[in-house]
């Protein structure tokens, strides 16, 4: 099933409270995403049912868009609040899981020896894995003298692996007709904790690289090369600092120190990463399989080779339940859940995130209308 595009209208205010929980800068996972949808619908199409104080635990990638959607639900719905504890993503899990929240941010949809445990918390239906949050993860690098870099799925995954040495390696070179390249040693900056963004950018690799990248996936860097970097500020400082560094990090964070980043070739040429270019990426993208729940299928998302697209974007999703919450408690995670997906687009991008497309946007919206409260 393709994913379409996303976009437009939703309501929130940051309590004191979910201020403190939620003190963050650009995106980051810890982990972090057209034609952009904008979100001007006013706080007169929100749905401002159940209880005012609804609580959520996960991704750190999220959190600055979380902070956003709860000021914007809050303006929407007078005394509105969400709590968000951006503890990481398998905290995030567990906690609802456990049930101590009522639903939980993450960079990965439920893994599938959760998949019980989490219907069970749900009273014996199943959890849905909706994805809410995009950030593309940028490509940073300093090597002093290139403005402009041009890198695909093959360059990267010899880099990381320590094949490719040199800045003027010969099928770096082949993608940068007319620059050039210096006789600089590459250093690699990857994140030495675990990461979602980590998982996710390893995945690309897999799908991307045409068999280069043989080391996996996962939340730890598998790839051998390179410096560690705690957390995504710290990759930054490190490319930052480090002349001939190159790492992988949210987009909101490479902007944030002023480093280039560079085009990435699907396949099909350049491009550059814009909200407009990872939004066709994520309109293009499929979900592994019908229904309420969008957990996407993500060798679709990054082994793309649609023109125009920037396939290097991460998802962060809201893991709900489908049914089993008591009626204040559905009205209120669906309240949020809609201003988020509509009105709290508006300011995403400058934080370092891409709005929703307009057609993804309906498509989560269906699933978020469909979440209900035990019979």
């Amino acid at each position: 099933m393709k994913l379409n595009s996303i976009g437009k209208t939703l309501g929130t205010t940051l309590s004191a409270a979910a201020i403190a929980a939620l003190t963050l800068s650009a995106c980051g996972s810890d982990n972090n995403a057209g034609s952009t949808g904008g979100g001007s619908g006013g706080s007169s199409s929100a749905d401002c049912g159940g209880k005012n104080s609804v609580t959520a635990e996960g991704s750190t990638a999220q959190q600055n868009a979380i902070a956003e959607f709860n000021k914007v639900w809050g303006q929407s719905c007078s005394g509105k609040n969400l709590s968000y504890n951006p503890t990481g993503s398998g905290a995030g899990r567990e906690q609802f899981i456990a049930g101590n929240v009522d639903f939980a941010g993450s960079d990965s949809a439920l893994k599938d020896e959760q998949i019980a445990a989490a219907a069970e918390r749900c009273g014996g239906n199943p959890a849905w894995n909706l994805p809410l949050v995009f950030g593309p993860i940028a490509m940073a690098y300093n090597v002093p003298g290139v403005d402009k870099l041009v890198l695909n799925g093959d360059t990267l995954a010899k880099i990381f692996q320590g094949q490719i040495k040199k800045w003027n390696d010969p099928a770096i070179a082949a993608l940068n007709s007319g620059v050039t390249l210096p006789d600089t040693d590459i250093t690699p900056i990857f994140r030495s904790d675990s990461s979602g963004t980590t998982d996710n950018f390893q995945k690309y690799l897999e799908a991307a690289s045409g068999g280069a990248w043989t080391k996996g996936a996962g939340s730890e860097f598998q790839g051998g090369a390179g410096e560690g970097a705690q957390k995504s500020a710290g990759v930054a400082q490190a490319v930052q600092a480090t002349p001939g560094a190159i790492g992988y990090v949210e987009k909101g964070f490479a902007d944030q120190a002023g480093i280039p980043y560079a085009q990435i070739d699907n396949g099909s040429g350049a491009v550059e990463l814009t909200d407009e270019s990872a939004g066709k990426a994520i309109d293009a993208a499929k979900f592994a399989a019908e229904g309420n729940d969008l957990t996407l299928d993500l060798k679709s998302l990054y082994g793309m080779q649609d023109a125009g697209a920037y396939p290097l974007v991460l998802a962060t999703y809201e893991i709900v339940c489908s049914k089993g919450y008591d009626a204040e408690t559905a009205e209120a995670v669906k309240s949020f859940l809609k201003v988020a997906a509509n009105d709290g687009q508006a300011n995403l991008s400058a934080a370092g995130y891409v709005p929703l497309p307009d057609a993804f946007k309906e498509r989560l919206v269906t699933s978020i209308d469909a979440i209900s409260a035990s019979a």
